[in-house]
């Protein structure tokens, strides 16, 4: 299943720093993407503005079909204050555009499925894909305004893969 947490992670890196190359973040001193996996870095106490924070936090199994067919829950988390330039008046506005750019990394709803563990990286037999998000209701705490959006993300477990 990592390499379906993997591939889900990179395909949505890779389209947003194409749909928006200048939503980015600094994390250790190195500019990327505004797009993190939650599990792979240190643990902050408060997200990070202006980016997308991969959280996985369910996992269901059916080992009913000729292949196992792993289903796992992706919550995609954010916030934003505005922009300085506005004084975080324009926060409503800011948070509508994450929430129209998450739906277009989101589509097409599927990428072959990749090993990156090994170098170079290996497109492996199947593939991962992904039903339509699902949105929450926005909150406010201070001058943030937050949303949660869960993903259902499917993929066939492979020979060999845990």
């Amino acid at each position: 299943m990592e390499n379906a947490k993997d591939t889900f992670y990179v395909t949505l890196r890779n389209r947003l720093a194409a749909l928006n190359p200048n939503r980015v973040i600094i994390l250790r001193g190195v500019q990327r993407p505004g797009i993190l996996m939650e599990e792979a870095e240190a643990p902050v106490a408060q997200l990070p503005a202006d980016a997308f924070v991969l959280r996985w936090t369910a996992l269901d199994v059916d080992v009913q079909l000729p292949s196992v067919l792993a289903q796992m829950t992706c919550e995609v988390h954010y916030t934003t204050g505005g922009t300085e330039a506005n004084a975080g008046l324009d926060r409503g506005r800011t948070l509508e555009g994450m929430d129209a750019e998450l739906l277009g990394i989101l589509s097409p709803n599927c990428a072959p499925k990749m090993n990156f563990t090994q170098t170079p990286t290996a497109t492996m037999a199947t593939k991962v894909f992904w039903g339509e998000p699902q949105f929450s209701t926005l909150t406010t705490q201070r001058e943030r305004l937050t949303r949660v959006v869960k993903i259902n993300v499917f993929t066939f477990q492979e020979r060999g893969e845990l």
